[in-house]
């Protein structure tokens, strides 16, 4: 898969240390897999949170953060959407928040 934009992700952890090496080992994952549907996505992180619109939300470093995500199967394209703690989390609506980097 392609990622749209590591640098949203570095930003994250530069600010969020612990999360540095969680989400490099949800970086290097992705960006060997092929996923053709959400089937495909839990098959590889069980956990994650299949959603509307064809987002996915991924739990990065066990529940500490979150990572939200709108997949294009067709080509092969993860877009990172939003990537916060679980109680920022918590305060958004997953369906409908935008990119904002």
């Amino acid at each position: 898969m392609r990622i749209i934009a590591k640098g949203t992700i570095r930003d994250f952890w530069l600010l969020h240390p612990p999360a540095e090496f969680p989400l490099l080992d949800w970086y290097n994952t992705v960006k060997q897999v092929e996923w053709n549907t959400p089937n495909d996505v839990k098959q590889t992180y069980g956990n994650a949170s299949i959603v509307a619109n064809d987002r996915v939300v991924f739990n990065i470093k066990g529940n500490d953060y979150r990572l939200v995500t709108e997949i294009d199967y067709s080509f092969q394209m993860v877009f990172i959407i939003w990537i916060g703690t679980h109680k920022a989390y918590d305060k958004i609506d997953v369906t409908t928040i935008e990119y904002n980097g």
